[in-house]
């Protein structure tokens, strides 16, 4: 099959050290892991069954449904203001539906950053102003999600980490799925102040949050992604599932009248028959696919920043095997 082709070609021509990747075509999945972990400063084995820092596919593995399963229980809805649960967000205009489309127009820019400890991070974000993109422009951030993230913590009294754990992957059964790994599980992603990150995560906004991040931390297997893809397709009857079918269903749509529209949470692009595809990406090197009209999904999991973040090859890449799944 070609697009498997051009897959593993990411590692068979150095764009990545490795990659597992499944292709969902109703019940039949195709998957396979190739490459290695490491190229520097030696090569190292992929571990079994490896663990992916899957940085922002966390928002939509977890807080994205932690939010959807609120909104199904009418804590929440999708236009709820922000300021009802956050009261020192600067911006009573801003809603739910703004975060998760990223629509906001919050300014994302916050000065020494990486030296703010985790509360002072939270208050910067929560000072942030909203621009003249406000409901014009999409502009793809991770503040709406913390924002977001800390929402989840408001009503649950709890990490928004913690609520993950138990409203998404306890009862999906997403086995390996977790927020503290164990090292050796785990692919390296990059190297950074001469060492390789393994088994922390790679964000550096996560990294300062900890467990009050929403929008990045999460480590997985393929098959916690293929398991989640499953449920997402509507394949599996799962007693204890945070989301029902037609919430699902109701996904594939822009929520957005900014073209060329995002949905809640997760990105879009259109099939040859232009219907509909939810999609969304991961920083360290991975993308995911979902067609419910087909019935058919696309998960690659790598580690595109070994040894270095600025690479342009596996983003053409991506967009390459992205074009070919969709045309299929």
């Amino acid at each position: 099959m070609y697009l498997l082709d051009k897959i593993q070609n990411l590692v068979t021509s150095q764009i990545v050290p490795g990659v597992s990747y499944a292709y969902l075509n109703h019940q039949q999945i195709t998957k396979g892991t190739k490459g290695v972990n490491t190229w520097q400063p030696q090569i190292t084995a992929l571990p079994s069954n490896p663990l992916y820092d899957l940085a922002s596919l966390t928002k939509v593995i977890g807080t994205t449904t932690v939010l959807l399963h609120l909104i199904e229980q009418e804590k929440l809805s999708y236009d709820t203001p922000i300021q009802q649960w956050l009261p020192t967000f600067c911006d009573s205009r801003v809603t739910l539906r703004h975060l998760m489309t990223h629509t906001s127009g919050i300014q994302g820019y916050i000065p020494h950053r990486d030296h703010l400890n985790a509360s002072e991070l939270v208050q910067a974000l929560l000072q942030l102003p909203v621009t003249s993109d406000f409901e014009k422009v999409i502009k793809y951030t991770d503040t709406g999600l913390i924002l977001a993230g800390l929402i989840i913590e408001k009503i649950y009294e709890l990490p928004v980490q913690t609520v993950i754990e138990q409203v998404v992957l306890h009862p999906l059964d997403l086995k390996s799925a977790t927020f503290s790994p164990i090292k050796d599980n785990c692919v390296v992603t990059t190297t950074r102040r001469g060492r390789h990150l393994q088994g922390i995560v790679q964000d550096p906004k996560a990294q300062q949050l900890g467990k009050h991040c929403g929008s990045a931390g999460l480590f997985a297997s393929l098959d916690d992604l293929i398991r989640f893809s499953q449920f997402m397709l509507g394949q599996l009857t799962i007693p204890a599932a945070p989301l029902k079918r037609n919430t699902i269903k109701n996904l594939y749509q822009s929520f957005t009248k900014i073209e060329p529209g995002r949905s809640f949470g997760w990105d879009l692009k259109w099939n040859q028959n232009q219907e509909p595809v939810l999609y969304h990406t991961g920083y360290t090197g991975n993308f995911i696919a979902l067609d419910w009209q087909q019935q058919r999904g696309l998960i690659v999991l790598s580690n595109r920043v070994h040894p270095y973040n600025d690479n342009q090859r596996f983003l053409a890449a991506r967009q390459a095997i992205m074009e070919l799944f969709l045309q299929n």
